[in-house]
């Protein structure tokens, strides 16, 4: 098994990157118990241990917490190789590329830089090939214009030239017509039309020659309310096995309807242990809980999109406006039956809007989520008005939208014990 051989290697790599990423022998033996961050440390420290001339990695920081985000950006940050990192994390993105890949059907471009700098010039390259796009479209125009007032000149020209009409005995005015025709002084008006439709023909290729990127209209409205009870949750302390004689301690639990709380604490302290029990203990009508958990299997997921597929019409359709408003195309995302993890999160999140809920819990909601859709979950929950239980490790997302902290930290005098602490102010 790699995961053995790797703590059990002699050589000084081995034991480096265990100390990089803050990984103990004793996992050996709980590996079954570890937390999902916990496992993601020792995924990507048993692949760099290999070497690798070529490193992949796919959303790595997902799960983990502040400190271990640290370690993983130092020890990526010591890797030689060719690396290829997939990532919403935007602070990663900037600290470790060089040039940032973007696909945006149908095309795909790469900009130098991280995240940042490279969206920085992409949407100024937006901005010029809108405003050079708006620019053809107002000489198109002037064009337009211009050629219908110089087919009315030709027009008029045309009747000047003709001797429909005159008098048989006119002798003076036909003269004066076959003059115009030999000098050719009438016809210019002619050939002006001529040349204006070929300046317009041009005007009309450059202008189908733009291929701006379809902006598609994002953002989502959550339309919870608060709870008219006194408190969403009340649960007087207790204890929490989390396995292999290791527990959290908690104090008496108090949630009011208004509140906002983020859950903070290093990777296998027990957060995803506490919502669960939590969610057995609220004053909230199952039909009011909108919950996201931290995972999705694939057995759960298609039951997500079955029943997601089995709404009525109406419901179906604002359903799948939210997920596009997400960032995802709905047609695709419907018809897969296997879809992503951040699609699967779209969806459920979509049906949990309809559901006007009194209490959202989110476990790590921007795991597997692209960053337009991390921007408008978070905009949509800085405005709704029900109460919210989030769990992450994203201290910008925590910090615009929660006022209380639930932090889990051990306890100083027994390293296998964690307990909760209650504080008054989201994190810092």
């Amino acid at each position: 098994m790699a995961f053995e051989a790797f703590f059990e290697a002699p050589d000084g790599w081995a034991y480096e990157l265990q100390g990089r990423l803050g990984l103990e022998p004793a996992w050996l033996e709980r590996w079954d118990t570890l937390s999902h961050g916990e496992r993601k440390r020792v995924q990507i420290a048993i692949a760099l241990w290999r070497r690798p001339q070529v490193l992949a990695v796919d959303e790595p920081t997902n799960h983990l917490d502040v400190d271990a985000r640290a370690l993983l950006a130092d020890a990526l940050h010591a890797f030689r190789g060719i690396g290829v990192l997939v990532s919403h994390d935007r602070q990663l993105l900037d600290n470790l590329c060089r040039q940032c890949l973007f696909v945006e059907p149908p095309e795909v471009s790469v900009r130098p830089g991280g995240y940042t700098q490279a969206l920085e010039l992409a949407e100024g390259e937006a901005a010029q090939q809108r405003q050079a796009f708006e620019q053809a479209k107002a000489q198109h125009r002037k064009l337009k214009r211009e050629l219908q007032r110089r087919k009315e000149e030709a027009s008029r020209s045309d009747k000047r030239r003709s001797k429909r009409g005159l008098a048989k005995k006119d002798f003076d005015a036909k003269q004066q017509i076959d003059l115009a025709r030999v000098s050719g002084k009438d016809g210019t008006a002619g050939r002006l039309v001529r040349q204006m439709e070929g300046r317009l023909a041009q005007a009309q290729h450059k202008q189908e020659g733009f291929r701006l990127q379809k902006r598609t209209q994002l953002g989502i409205w959550m339309p919870g309310e608060r709870s008219k009870r006194d408190t969403l949750l009340s649960l007087q302390a207790g204890t929490l096995s989390l396995g292999k004689d290791r527990e959290l301690k908690f104090p008496n639990l108090v949630m009011l309807p208004e509140d906002r709380i983020a859950v903070t604490g290093p990777n296998g302290a027990g957060k995803s242990t506490l919502i669960n029990h939590l969610t057995t203990h609220l004053n909230v009508e199952a039909a009011r809980l909108a919950y996201l958990p931290q995972e999705i299997d694939l057995a759960a997921s298609q039951g997500i999109m079955q029943q997601a597929r089995g709404l009525p019409k109406d419901e179906l359709g604002r359903m799948m406006d939210v997920v596009g408003r997400l960032g995802s195309w709905p047609k695709r995302v419907l018809e897969t039956d296997e879809p992503s993890p951040g699609e699967i999160r779209k969806v459920l999140l979509a049906m949990k809007v309809a559901q006007n809920p009194h209490l959202i819990i989110m476990d790590e909601p921007t795991n597997h989520l692209d960053l337009p859709a991390v921007e408008c979950l978070e905009a949509a929950l800085a405005d709704c008005p029900c109460g919210l239980l989030l769990v992450s490790h994203d201290q910008r997302f925590l910090q615009r939208l929660t006022h209380k902290r639930w932090h889990l930290a051990p306890d100083p005098a027994d390293q296998s014990r964690f307990q909760l602490e209650v504080h008054s102010q989201s994190p810092a």
